[in-house]
């Protein structure tokens, strides 16, 4: 087992994340509709969900779903972007899509520039450069 095909985020409002992620931040999908039961983005490597919080919950043990819990659940998504610049472009447009800014993008201890948002449903996004950064054809992070 050494994959990831989708990585799901139970939402609150499927209308309003689905306006954030493939409205303002650019995220492509098939959906044209503005409130499906669930969607799927087009990214590289891994599929994008979106999925109701509460249905989410269900799905992991109807008899006894997991509790909602607001605040940090101790994991992260990242973006990880080709130049310091795209960190700062990514930043501003996330910012102007009404994601709280955690983080502005400055100098880290591990050599890159990174900051941090957290979107409408409180998932925290870092988007990062790093000088080790390279892409394959696909768009896939690699590590030298």
């Amino acid at each position: 087992m050494n994959r990831i095909n989708i990585i799901c985020l139970g939402v609150r409002d499927m209308k309003r994340s689905l306006r954030f992620y493939r409205d303002e931040l650019g995220f492509e999908t098939e959906e044209k509709g503005d409130n499906p039961e669930i969607v799927f983005f087009n990214t590289p490597g891994t599929k994008f969900e979106l999925y109701p919080l509460e249905l989410l919950a269900k799905d992991i043990c109807e008899t006894d779903p997991p509790e909602i819990n607001p605040g940090f659940s101790g994991i992260t998504l990242a973006y990880n972007a080709e130049t310091r610049e795209e960190v700062d472009s990514l930043m501003l447009k996330a910012e102007k899509a009404q994601a709280v800014i955690v983080k502005k993008p400055q100098p880290v201890f591990w050599g890159g520039y990174s900051g941090y948002f957290k979107d409408p449903d409180g998932y925290y996004w870092e988007v990062a450069w790093g000088p080790r950064f390279k892409f394959d054809s696909q768009g896939m992070l690699i590590f030298d």
